[in-house]
């Protein structure tokens, strides 16, 4: 009866929800058929068009963390956090104007899947082993930051389940597990981007519902004049407020590089089918990111006219949501299925990348394992259950863990994707150097409580490039396969 009685109230979720299960199942089954071989399911053979592509980059990319952590660190951060969402843009402009298109011609050349497919490739020789440290250790920090990200988002999904269900916690971290690893498992990428697309489309209705019932319910969008005049409130609009800005920097770099070096952002540039693909996707990406973040970012300010005394900013969006006050009933269904969507968008783009490279780059080489695509199947569901698990008592915030693992891929891939495509020299020994000295410099400055002064991505990232250029640097002929493919 209580099944009964909330679907006659939340008819609206009830039947977005089916509708949006009914898709995943069917694009599940599509993708099965398109996914009989590892390039099929992990690249989705290298087939796609820019328009798909630049959706599932964006809706990648724009998971529980926007939806929830980033739009609620607006309350304690200000003003100043839209300069995360304008780096967002610019560094999605310049993934696909710089990054992507070498990306694809390289990884096509060199017929890599995974990242460490892509670097080994263009830092070893052809006739190294592919147990050789570089291989492993990438993989090794590709799972570890997955897992960390994943982790997040289930915390994210979790708090919008249990809210909007009204079950415990831990059951709706479990419900969000077993939706999402259906359909991953089964289609694998073809399945992955042509629910994206699906999802992409309410994420962008879903952030504009958001931002115009919250703004509405504040005494619209002028009332922020009002509350910059208020004492209390003064630091929201002061560049050293909230946080010390040059710490909000080195978050929104840490935030903003992931569209660069992110494993599961770069997978989507291994898929494109072509040149004119990839310039189709440059301006989806860019458009759809940008109303996204346009509209998500400035919710936590005007969050202070309507909740008091907030701890937990990664309540804030699913607390105005289930508030009748401020959304109606059908708006408030809508949005939870939106900010489902978002959520399903990263953690199956992030657990396809987590369980390919945990196959094919730590697995495969390490054990001779056949049967390549039963046993990544298997890492999706293995991978998915460790991070719910994780997240039932997970040790940090949404934007917390995330910036972490953000600073981490920074530290790590930074110098071997970005000089790696325009810089002919470089090889394995610079790249594990570079990664090492960056990870320990992200460690000990983070060990040291020195990130209240400096975010710890800029010394990371710092010595990291340094590294790498002066190992390179002795070395005295480049990699002949340096550049290959870049015609």
């Amino acid at each position: 009866m209580a099944l009964l009685d909330w679907l006659a109230m939340h008819w609206v979720a009830g039947v977005l929800l089916a509708s949006y299960l009914a898709a995943l199942l069917y694009n599940a089954l599509q993708g099965r058929r398109a996914s009989a071989t590892m390039a099929g399911y992990y690249v989705g053979g290298r087939r796609f068009g820019g328009f798909a592509i630049g959706v599932s980059f964006f809706a990648t990319f724009a998971s529980t963390n926007s939806y929830i952590g980033h739009a609620g660190k607006g309350y304690a951060y200000g003003l100043p956090w839209l300069v995360m969402a304008a780096m967002l843009v610019l560094f999605t402009y310049i993934s696909w104007r710089w990054i992507g298109p070498r990306t694809r011609r390289m990884a096509a050349s060199f017929d890599a899947l995974t990242l460490p497919d892509f670097l080994a490739s263009r830092f070893l020789a052809e006739q190294d082993h592919d147990r050789h440290p570089l291989r492993l250790s990438a993989g090794l920090v590709i799972v570890f930051c997955s897992l960390l990200y994943l982790i997040a988002i289930f915390k994210g999904a979790g708090h919008l389940f249990a809210l909007f269900f009204d079950i415990s916690y831990e059951a709706a971290v479990l419900l969000a597990l077993v939706i999402v690893v259906v359909y991953t498992s089964v289609g694998g990428f073809v399945s992955v981007v042509r629910t994206d697309v699906i999802q992409g489309g309410l994420m962008v209705v879903g952030a504009a519902m958001l931002f115009y019932f919250v703004t509405q319910a504040a005494g619209g969008v002028g009332t922020i004049v009002d509350l910059a005049e208020q004492p209390q409130h003064e630091y929201l609009f002061e560049w050293n407020g909230g946080i010390p800005f040059v710490v909000l920097l080195g978050v929104a770099l840490s935030g903003s590089l992931k569209l660069i070096v992110d494993p599961r952002q770069l997978s989507r540039f291994y898929a494109l089918q072509d040149e004119r693909a990839a310039k189709q996707g440059l301006w989806v990406a860019v458009i759809g990111l940008t109303l996204v973040q346009a509209c998500l970012y400035p919710i936590g300010i005007y969050a202070h006219l309507l909740l008091d005394n907030v701890s937990d900013t990664d309540l804030i969006v699913p607390t105005l949501i289930n508030n009748a006050a401020i959304f109606p009933l059908w708006a408030a269904d809508f949005l939870f299925v939106a900010i489902v969507a978002a959520a399903m968008s990263s953690i199956d783009s992030v657990l396809l990348v987590a369980a390919s490279t945990g196959y094919k780059n730590l697995l495969a080489p390490l054990t001779r394992t056949q049967r390549p695509l039963w046993w990544t199947r298997l890492l999706v569901v293995v991978f998915a259950l460790v991070a719910a698990l994780v997240a039932l008592d997970p040790p940090g915030d949404i934007l917390q863990i995330t910036i972490f693992s953000g600073s981490l891929y920074a530290a790590c891939f930074f110098p071997a994707v970005v000089l790696g495509l325009y810089w002919s020299k470089g090889d394995a020994r610079a790249v594990l150097g570079s990664m090492s000295v960056g990870t320990l410099m992200l460690l000990l400055w983070l060990a040291l409580q020195l990130d209240s002064l400096l975010h710890e991505v800029f010394p990371a990232l710092a010595v990291s490039l340094l590294t790498y250029i002066v190992l390179s640097q002795l070395r005295e002929t480049a990699n002949p396969r340096s550049l290959a493919g870049d015609g």
